[in-house]
């Protein structure tokens, strides 16, 4: 019977996967300290509001803003929502929380 070199057989475990285990297993501890994780990004964005008067509509204009605006895919739609600013530190750690899990899973 051939041995294969990429599992254990019959007790025997290969010498490049009994040096892969504690890297795995660590990776698997960085991994459940994560935490929340939301993909995307986050942008500050400025804004005209379109009445007549208003100093967004002067030249040069004087936008609104800054404003937090969370940016994602969903089922292939980019989605833009408005994020209030008490949220936008929750946000900033959380998106970069996901692509830390990105990196960490590419590891494994």
């Amino acid at each position: 019977m051939k041995q294969s070199t990429r599992r254990a057989v019959d007790g025997f475990e290969p010498a490049a996967l009994r040096r892969a285990r504690p890297r795995y297993a660590a990776l698997q501890r960085a991994i459940g300290a994560v935490g929340f994780v939301r993909r995307g990004t986050l942008a500050w964005v400025y804004g005209r509001c379109g009445k007549q008067g208003c100093g967004c509509a002067a030249e040069p204009p004087r936008l609104h803003g800054p404003y937090g605006q969370w940016t994602r895919k969903v089922a292939g739609k980019t989605v833009s929502v408005r994020v209030r600013p008490a949220q936008v530190k929750f946000f900033e750690a959380w998106i970069r929380n996901a692509r830390r899990l990105a990196r960490l899973i590419a590891r494994l």
